[in-house]
């Protein structure tokens, strides 16, 4: 058997597609089509057309085998591509599992929170995707793997069939901060923010499709009490009556794992239904201590104009009644909620200096801990970036947890299949789910 590197694959097989399919090396989605492929040779990736997923099998074993025009992927067939390579993907700090004990795909991925906490509790992933460009630059350097850009643009049937789908669905039109921007600015939220609201129900079409056994959706505490209940109300019915799931919910609060006060909802939902418990969180957790560095740059401590600033800012409302202001911490405090926005000034968590100082922001690494990521984790980004990763990133540990206890759960014996809902109440109405497209956008499907 061949033993590959894996960047010295990489180049091969781009080249092979550059030259025999110029038309796929030409699409943006062309070097996530490589990675996946590369990651999880037995399944063809989507977008990779049928004639290019054999060449670079030929390619990769050094055996050449002809495949009739129109003749499906035999299991027999790709092992016998396949068992004549393997790759060494050892130049990432976090490597596909080994002898993995179920997979996964990693929707709305971001930096890659949840891959970790999966592939901690043995889960291989076999499909990511996020739209934003750096974020795809953090995942693609810790994992090896570049993200799908445009969830939309990848026919639903070319995800690769999966056990559980985790996917922490963009929160701002549903997040407390989103929705009073937006309103301040007269946009719309919630279901009706045309980019991003209706996400929600790109989730539900592939849940519809592939019926995983088990998934992991996490959003904002807001989702829960949006437009008066009525949101949750569509995703929860969407799931149940429309979709046949069996499904548990909770507000968790990451502070039991990392010095962070962050509040976020877990859906966890179950085909054919299991009995499930979220596990029991402890009240307390760690302090920042635990994550702040002794020596940090000064460029990370506030100018005396953006310090007087802020001062003069949270004064303001104070006297106005309002509970807007910074949020001063020092190292026995957990503190307030990360944010996307922290890269704009830090208001929310400043770390005391003393007296006679500043405050400082976190540096990146220090944002890192506290949503849980390990010291192994690349930070390939500017500053700016980082922030704005981490503040939309889940905690891993949390994520974790309640994987672990999902795993349990499919392992145990399934109950009772609850009976699926034929037709919703006629006051419901599921509208979104489109008919699942089975064409591929290079090469026809099998």
């Amino acid at each position: 058997m061949k033993r590959i590197n894996f960047e010295k694959a990489k180049a091969l097989v781009e080249e092979n597609i550059k030259d025999k399919f110029p038309e796929f090396s030409n699409n943006p989605d062309f070097a996530a089509a490589v990675t996946h492929f590369l990651h999880n040779p037995q399944t063809r990736p989507p977008l990779m057309g049928k004639d290019a997923f054999y060449s670079c099998l030929e390619l990769l074993s050094g055996k050449k085998k002809k495949v009739p025009r129109g003749a499906g992927i035999s299991t027999e067939s790709l092992l016998t591509y396949q068992s004549e390579f393997d790759f060494i993907i050892n130049n990432v700090p976090f490597p596909p599992t080994e002898n993995p004990r179920f997979n996964f795909i990693d929707l709305f991925c971001g930096i890659g929170g949840f891959r970790i906490a999966m592939q901690n509790t043995g889960g291989k992933c076999l499909f990511s995707s996020d739209w934003d460009k750096y974020s795809k630059i953090t995942y693609h350097a810790n994992f090896g793997e570049i993200p799908y850009g445009d969830i939309h643009k990848i026919a639903v049937a070319d995800i690769p069939k999966h056990d559980i789908l985790c996917a922490g669905f963009p929160c701002q039109p549903f997040s407390i901060a989103g929705v009073s921007k937006k309103n301040s600015l007269g946009r719309k939220h919630g279901f009706e923010d045309e980019k991003q609201g209706n996400l929600f129900f790109t989730i539900a079409e592939i849940i519809d499709y592939h019926k995983p056994s088990a998934f992991i959706l996490e959003n904002v505490k807001n989702l829960k009490s949006h437009d008066n209940g009525h949101t949750f109300e569509v995703i929860y019915r969407t799931l149940t009556e429309a979709l046949g799931y069996q499904v548990y919910y909770q507000i968790v609060d990451a502070k039991s794992f990392v010095p962070q006060h962050r509040e976020r909802i877990f859906l966890v939902g179950f085909k054919p239904k299991r009995e499930f418990q979220f596990p029991d969180f402890p009240s307390h957790g760690p302090k920042l201590s635990t994550i702040l560095d002794r020596d940090v740059l000064e460029r990370y401590t506030l100018t005396d104009h953006l310090w007087q600033y802020l001062q003069n800012y949270a004064k303001k409302h104070q006297e106005a009644g309002n509970g807007f202001g910074f949020g001063l911490v020092n190292s026995n405090d957990i503190s307030r909620t990360l944010s996307a926005r922290y890269y704009k000034d830090g208001s929310e968590i400043l770390i005391s200096q003393g007296d006679r100082k500043n405050p400082r922001r976190l540096t990146p690494r220090e944002c890192a801990r506290l949503m849980g990521y390990p010291e192994t984790f690349k930070i390939p980004v500017s500053d700016t970036q980082a922030y704005r990763q981490f503040g939309n990133s889940v905690v891993v540990p949390v994520i974790e947890i309640i994987s672990k206890f999902v795993v349990e759960a499919l392992k145990n014996e399934e109950d009772n299949r609850p009976a699926l809902v034929a037709e919703a109440p006629s006051d419901y109405k599921v509208n979104s789910l489109k008919k699942h497209s089975k064409k591929s956008a290079y090469g026809k499907r099998n």
